[in-house]
């Protein structure tokens, strides 16, 4: 690893500066046998363009927002190109278990169960109930709350460096208390997102940052200062967006409400220190797992000291009988064996989005083994990009249109970053401009889709066994098609790219400015 220069960003794990080697940057898998399909290369995309269609059709058309159904349509997609195979099947079976064990896949569900046992923890100790106090006693209405979650969860993603976590914990805490408060719950399950996607650009320790960095030559920092100033040009319009909407879009009748309401309780507010440890933790350079682990230790603290919450509300252990182990505070007798409390809910209402998110690697494991990543970029490279305005074009849809199919952010940006940095090589543009064209796509677009990775983890928070639609009612449940054009951050930061391309804004080329530190295994 090359020296790094003083105040470079922490690491991700408190070691080392960040090299992408975490995520699989960097491992050399190119001498692996390529599998060999009918109809060539392209035939390659069979599963993953089945499995879009697959969601569209659910999503889109049926209007059915379930990862369960997803996960049917990417095990279909998935054994629907092995008859696609030429010759033996074998390459084509090992190369499914290499894409599930791939780095990528595991960063992103750890953050799951870590966020979903944490925020499921803060919830049990009345956190959305101090949330609502707050609301009420600094008049922040219908109108104003999904803008105020917008920049209240962008602080949060950019300080902890995950949005699929801030997404998690806004969707568990702030989206109930906001919908209680009378906000529209798809323009609230917006405005989460979108603050997740300017959280995930802009965050120094996020997975795409530091992706985008690495495979482009950059360091972190300076890409960080650049991609601010893109940022800012889509968060500003964004905000006014969700004012403006937050004022036209009614929200929802809840039975109760009115009751929920009144059980405001200011000593809920106590979490956001709970909330501030993982923050001040993950800044301060500590792995994500270890931060929220901290954090989830204070709240279970708080939760006991205070009242908050019994021991057996964050873990319980149901027996049919009693017995001399059922007068523990974590042993409850009914009339079902059984797990409850939070940890467990947090964790397991992710399951199945963990198995669709191994599936779809997988697929996209398939896809760049097969060559049919590299048919789509060779035919950009030599047909579409022939100026730099065109070239940078090329990035910005390419990027796009890899992580509609990808739609895990992180794994999108692995596959593309290569294409990335030929073509913009080819055309003498700076390692800055290429990984914020790279890093602002896969952002912006993982948050967007009805399929995409970000919108499932929160959607999945509404829908768990014990989610927000089993606890408050199905006016809790948002379809993630209907999210789709509100996701106003996401679609601005990919207009910006759009109109940059165009105009030349904020466009460097090599000689302009030299990387002053590239991290390399």
């Amino acid at each position: 690893m090359t020296e790094t220069r003083a105040g470079a960003p922490p690491a991700t794990d408190g070691g080392d500066p960040p090299d992408g080697s975490e995520f699989g940057v960097g491992d050399e898998a190119s001498d692996d046998p390529r599998i060999e399909f009918r109809g060539g290369k392209w035939a390659s995309t069979v599963p993953l363009v089945f499995f879009i269609c697959w969601a569209i059709f659910q999503s889109g058309v049926l209007g059915i927002g379930d990862t369960n159904g997803l996960v049917v349509g990417a095990l279909v997609g998935t054994t629907l190109g092995m008859f696609l195979v030429r010759g033996d099947w074998k390459a084509y079976a090992d190369t499914i278990f290499e894409g599930m064990t791939q780095r990528v896949a595991a960063t992103a569900i750890v953050a799951w169960l870590w966020a979903g046992m944490f925020a499921e923890t803060l919830q049990v100790g009345g956190f959305v109930e101090g949330l609502i106090f707050a609301a009420d006693a600094l008049n922040v209405g219908a109108a104003t709350f999904p803008a105020a979650a917008f920049v209240l969860c962008g602080l949060l993603a950019t300080g902890i460096g995950t949005g699929y976590g801030a997404t998690v914990a806004f969707v568990t805490l702030f989206f109930p208390a906001g919908v209680l408060i009378g906000a529209n719950p798809v323009l609230l399950f917006a405005a989460i997102l979108s603050g997740a996607v300017f959280g995930d650009n802009l965050a120094p320790v996020s997975d795409t940052t530091i992706v985008s960095a690495v495979t482009q030559d950059a360091d972190i920092g300076g890409v960080v200062a650049s991609r601010f100033k893109y940022a800012i040009s889509a968060a500003v319009p964004a905000l006014a967006a969700y004012l403006i909407a937050g004022s036209v879009m009614s929200g929802v009748a809840l039975e109760g409400a009115v009751a929920l309401r009144e059980s405001a309780n200011a000593l809920g507010l106590v979490h956001l220190l709970s909330m501030g440890t993982v923050i001040v933790t993950a800044v301060a350079g500590r792995h994500i797992v270890e931060a929220i682990s901290w954090g989830l230790l204070v709240a279970i603290a708080f939760n006991l000291l205070f009242g908050l919450a019994s021991a057996s509300d964050i873990v319980a252990f149901t027996v049919t009988e009693a017995g001399a182990l059922s007068g523990l505070p974590v042993v409850e007798v009914g009339e079902t064996a059984g797990v409850g409390g939070s940890l467990y809910a947090g964790a397991v209402g992710f399951f199945p989005l963990i198995v669709l998110t191994l599936l779809i690697v997988a697929m996209a494991q398939i896809m760049i083994r097969g060559g049919g990543f590299e048919a789509i970029q060779t035919a950009l490279l030599d047909r579409v990009a022939t100026t730099v305005r065109r070239a940078e074009l090329t990035m910005v849809l390419g990027t796009a249109t890899i992580n509609g199919m990808i739609t895990i952010n992180t794994a999108a940006e692995i596959a593309i970053a290569p294409y990335v940095a030929r073509i913009g090589e080819k055309f003498n543009i700076n390692g800055y401009r290429r990984a914020n064209i790279l890093d602002a796509n896969t952002s912006a677009l993982g948050y967007i889709f009805p399929w995409a990775g970000g919108v499932l983890v929160g959607y999945q928070v509404m829908v768990g066994p014990d989610g927000l639609g089993a606890e408050y009612g199905p006016e809790m449940v948002v379809n993630p098609i209907e999210v789709v054009p509100y996701v106003f951050h996401g679609w601005f930061l990919l207009a910006i790219f759009i109109l940059a391309a165009i105009t030349g804004f904020g466009r460097e080329y090599i000689p302009d400015r030299a990387s002053e530190e590239v991290s390399r295994a």
